[in-house]
């Protein structure tokens, strides 16, 4: 079975390198994706983290869009806790229209946010994302039951219809959700603690056809280093160690160096919970990858796997991202 590769970006900010580059670096890496033959590039939505500069994915994957030709771009996700349903539907249906067929709606209920970014976002409650998606499709598709507070509203352009929603998980819980209503699914492996395989069969055996997806599409994302050889990849990894480790404390500092990755001061009981980390992290030369990679399709036999690397040095971040589609395409 031939499993596609996609590209999630976090936009990860480098120790050293300002925020705003790496704002515009993101679209260096869309660029690098559709030049390498990979299906789609997401963006994810954080707030309030130094780490991260993916606050506005919206606005991000419509330039990437507009200076690429071929690759579908959307959101990796957009956390609908965080935004009114009307104006989500605004937004991609916009997208839709500049972007014929090229967009896709990731949707999570994970904040993306501490609590006091919650709070200045004026976020409801992730308890809230089944009523936040239905009233969002209702006011799409204008099926708002007689009566409703907002029947006659029309989401503007009203001749596009909303792109292709794919549910984001990272536990498991919105697999049915996402199967039921014939939408498509995404597991973060890449940070989840869970294995994916439950997550995936679940969503698959309550899948319901419809229009935008036929069949079920599950997505595995996955965190991955590649260099041309496993003893630069594992010093690259150094990286992802330090990083774990602080968000596990709430520090969201920037991307570590590997150098400044390995001399930090880690404890018997740091090094211990990094290793049992390493578990999420596929490292290694591009031989090692395909093997790591091969596998995880077999075990949970995703269609498509969605690779996010989180390195320091921007060029090499791009160079793994083009040493793992070429391995993937031998």
């Amino acid at each position: 079975m031939k499993t596609d590769l996609s590209v999630l970006d976090l936009v990860p900010v480098p120790s050293g390198i300002a925020a705003s580059m790496a704002v515009r670096a993101s679209i260096d890496l869309a660029r690098l994706a559709e030049r390498c033959g990979y299906t789609r590039y997401w963006i994810s939505e954080h707030h309030s983290m130094p780490s991260i500069a993916s606050s506005a994915p919206e606005v991000l994957l419509s330039r990437a869009a507009a200076l690429t030709e071929r690759i579908r771009v959307g959101s990796g996700g957009i956390m609908l806790p965080n935004h009114v349903p009307l104006r989500v539907a605004e937004t991609f249906q916009t997208l839709e229209a500049l972007y014929p067929g090229r967009i896709d709606l990731g949707l999570g209920r994970a904040p993306g946010s501490d609590a006091r970014a919650s709070r200045a976002l004026r976020a409801a409650s992730g308890e809230q994302f089944a009523d936040l998606l239905n009233e969002m499709l209702a006011l799409s598709r204008g099926t708002l039951r007689r009566g409703h507070p907002y029947e006659g509203v029309t989401v503007s352009p009203s001749d596009v219809s909303l792109p292709p929603i794919w549910i984001l998980g990272s536990s498991g819980a919105s697999a049915h959700v996402a199967g039921s209503a014939g939408m498509g699914y995404s597991f973060a492996s890449h940070f989840s603690p869970v294995p994916a395989e439950p997550a995936l069969r679940r969503y698959r055996g309550a899948f319901t056809p419809s229009p935008a997806f036929p069949e079920p599409h599950a997505i595995l994302g996955v965190s991955v280093i590649c260099a041309p050889t496993d003893e630069e990849a594992e010093h690259l990894a150094a990286t992802v160690d330090l990083m774990w480790l602080r968000l596990r404390k709430g520090e969201f500092l920037p991307l570590p160096s590997p150098e400044e990755a390995l001399a930090y001061d880690y404890s018997e009981m740091e090094r211990n919970a990094i290793l049992e980390n390493r578990h999420r992290h596929v490292i290694g030369s591009p031989d090692t990858v395909r093997e790591q990679l091969d596998a995880l399709c077999t075990d949970g036999e995703p269609d498509e796997i969605m690779v996010v690397s989180n390195i320091h040095d921007p060029a090499k971040r791009l160079r793994s991202y083009e040493l793992v589609a070429q391995a993937m395409a031998r």
